[in-house]
């Protein structure tokens, strides 16, 4: 099921299916579950990358806010969807406060549309050369990295 409908312009006009070669070494080495899509090569447009981004910021704001100790934010899209189709958060049982709270948190601080990631995180700055080297995550220069108010 194509969401977007007709492809009128086929290959790299459109998508240049960038398969990526660095996914584990470039999120958490091994430590957390990855959705299996690179981001290095992609515009913010492309969930594989913002989408990730947007799922660090989620999962480090509320650990930062000490809604969970752990947190793992789980986000579905499919081609042509605004929205993510999915939207959930693992605790591990670390939880200090009910799911819907920290849901309605997540809500609160980001909208996970992806344009609401892209405006919300800032992604259309020319940030991404920096991103080639020493990974995605854990380096406080970049916005999904930074604590929401």
């Amino acid at each position: 099921m194509n969401g977007t409908g007709v492809w009128h312009l086929p290959g790299p006009a459109s998508d240049a299916g960038l398969t990526g070669r660095k996914i584990i070494v470039d999120t958490y080495g091994g430590y957390a579950r990855v959705g299996g899509g690179a981001f290095s090569g992609k515009d913010p447009t492309k969930v594989d990358r913002s989408g990730a981004y947007a799922a660090r910021f989620l999962a480090k704001n509320i650990v930062a806010h000490k809604l969970a100790e752990k947190a793992e934010v789980r986000l579905a899209y499919f081609i042509g969807a605004q929205k993510p189709i999915m939207q959930d958060v693992e605790t591990f049982g670390t939880e200090k406060v009910s799911k819907k709270t920290i849901k309605d948190f997540m809500n609160k601080v980001l909208d996970t549309s992806v344009e609401g990631i892209i405006e919300g995180l800032n992604l259309r700055r020319p940030i991404y050369l920096q991103t080639s080297t020493y990974g995605h995550f854990g380096r406080p220069e970049f916005s999904w990295e930074k604590l929401a108010d």
